[in-house]
């Protein structure tokens, strides 16, 4: 008698609708399906548009083998007090209300759930954002795995667990520093430089933070964006807290082979990106440094100056992302500085700034680049680590200070900028000048130089980081290994749920 046929593999993404999750986890669908499985990745309709090209190139290059759709709900942006078409974090216009985006993404469960009803075949699991704690409840009714998507890497997520438990921080001033117990390295912060919900300078997240919390330790496993021989010793530490079942699956980036998807990765790119190839085209190799603080920059004008002009005084050609329209309280735009001081005049044929969203990717694998100066966030560290390229590290909130010391102190890759207190997301004018133009100068001046040893080592490591973050996601890699895994557990799941 024959056996009955093998129920299909069906995951279903549904990331938390911010830059730093969308970007990455529409990546990782696009890796699923090519590993043979169904993927549905469920979203809202004005984050849809920015992905739909990119997954229908995909389809459609790979002679329709692949099994990827992208699926829409509506957003309650005016139900939850958001501002209309507010549906990304990246569009919120004050800190007062992230809130209210929490809640709104908390009303998706129900027509979330609508949605998997109608699904064929049925879901075998969710993979969903740790940022959306409803997803557990969801999974747990349907009988399927719940596996959350850490947009932290291994390193990062190891250090703030150490410090959760340890408190070593607790009873210390501000600036007072401390050792992170328990690690593979000697890692020294302050209490300046945690996040805020280690170290919190305001209680108006407690309530979202709290419900995060607790259902985090809930997840069936964990997929994180990272590779093996990265995070080695960090990678085995995450495992011993949260379980086997940890895959470090990426550099999810790296899954981006045609030009066109790597220039529109995350958004349709502000730039003419011939025209700016065309610029690096006249640079030498690894003598453009590339500046971008990420997508959720909320810094002043007054604090951005200090950024423009510090690459202006190293004397090194560079490209600048800003973004446009944000006014400070002082009522300056980035733009009425730019046209008032002549900045680009001044430093027109070394400096290309680009206003709005970066092909950064693009930019990074060019040949010319041959700095990142970056705010240190997971997906950006990864991007800089997967091209090559050594890091100037400028982190501004999160944990951003632990992914600095990861590059400059662990894996020997980047140079510190010299930023010294965290800056709270969406309380940045209070901060006072975090970022001053000598040190961005003397970062610049010392990642470039093109004499000294340890400017070569540094280069020489993050080309060979490079070269084996290329390698991890290719048959055979550590990643695409992590990838079978991944999908072993959910059919292995499927199978016994069926017996």
């Amino acid at each position: 008698m024959a056996s009955a046929p093998e129920e299909p593999i069906h995951f279903v993404l549904i990331p938390l609708l911010s830059p730093s999750h969308l970007i990455p986890m529409i990546d990782m669908a696009r890796l699923l399906a090519r590993h043979g499985v169904a993927v549905s990745i469920v979203t809202t309709p004005l984050n849809a548009i920015k992905f739909a090209a990119a997954i229908e190139r995909d389809n459609t290059t790979n002679s329709g083998r692949l099994n990827i759709q992208l699926l829409q709900l509506q957003f309650p942006a005016l139900q939850s007090g958001l501002p209309r078409h507010c549906e990304n974090m990246a569009q919120l216009p004050s800190r007062d209300l992230i809130a209210n985006f929490f809640q709104a993404t908390a009303m998706l469960q129900q027509p979330f759930e609508e949605l998997l009803d109608t699904l064929q075949p049925p879901p075998s699991c969710i993979v969903s954002g740790k940022n959306l704690p409803w997803t557990v409840h969801t999974a747990r009714k349907y009988g399927i795995p719940r596996i959350f998507f850490d947009a932290m890497g291994c390193f990062a997520s190891t250090c703030a667990h150490k410090l959760e438990v340890s408190q070593v921080h607790a009873n210390l001033s501000k600036f007072e520093p401390f050792l992170v117990p328990d690690l593979p390295h000697t890692i020294e912060l302050t209490r300046a430089k945690l996040p805020e919900n280690l170290s919190p300078p305001s209680q108006d997240l407690v309530e979202v933070r709290d419900k995060i919390r607790a259902v985090e330790a809930i997840a069936d496993g964990i997929v994180v964006n990272s590779f093996q021989e990265l995070e080695t010793e960090y990678v085995q530490e995450y495992r011993k807290v949260k379980g086997d079942n940890v895959w470090c699956v990426g550099p999810v980036s790296a899954c981006n082979k045609l030009d066109l998807d790597i220039a529109e990765r995350g958004e349709k790119s502000s730039v003419d990106v011939k025209r700016c190839l065309e610029w690096l085209d006249l640079w030498e190799p690894g003598s453009v440094v590339y500046a971008c603080l990420g997508s959720i920059c909320g810094l002043a004008t007054w604090q951005l100056v200090e950024v423009g002009l510090g690459l202006e005084a190293s004397n090194r050609p560079f490209v600048w992302v800003i973004k446009e329209g944000r006014q400070d309280s002082q009522g300056m735009t980035m733009e009425r500085w730019i046209e008032e001081e002549g900045f680009e005049e001044r430093t027109k044929g070394r400096g290309l700034l680009i206003r709005g969203w970066a092909p950064q990717v693009l930019i990074l694998s060019h040949p010319a680049a041959g700095g990142f100066l970056t705010h240190c966030g997971w997906n950006s560290t990864m991007e800089g680590v997967t091209s090559g390229v050594p890091i100037l590290a400028c982190p501004l909130f999160a944990e951003q200070f632990f992914n600095e010391k990861l590059v400059v102190e662990v894996l020997g890759i980047g140079v510190s900028v010299g930023v010294e207190a965290a800056v709270a997301w969406g309380m940045e004018e209070k901060s006072g000048l975090v970022i001053k133009r000598e040190q961005v100068r003397n970062a610049v001046v010392k990642i470039m130089d093109k004499e000294g040893t340890e400017a070569e080592e540094r280069r020489r490591r993050a080309k060979e980081l490079g070269d084996m973050a290329k390698r991890a996601i290719e048959e055979g890699g550590s990643s695409h290994h992590n990838m079978d895994l991944l999908i072993q557990f959910v059919r292995h799941a499927q199978i016994k749920r069926c017996v």
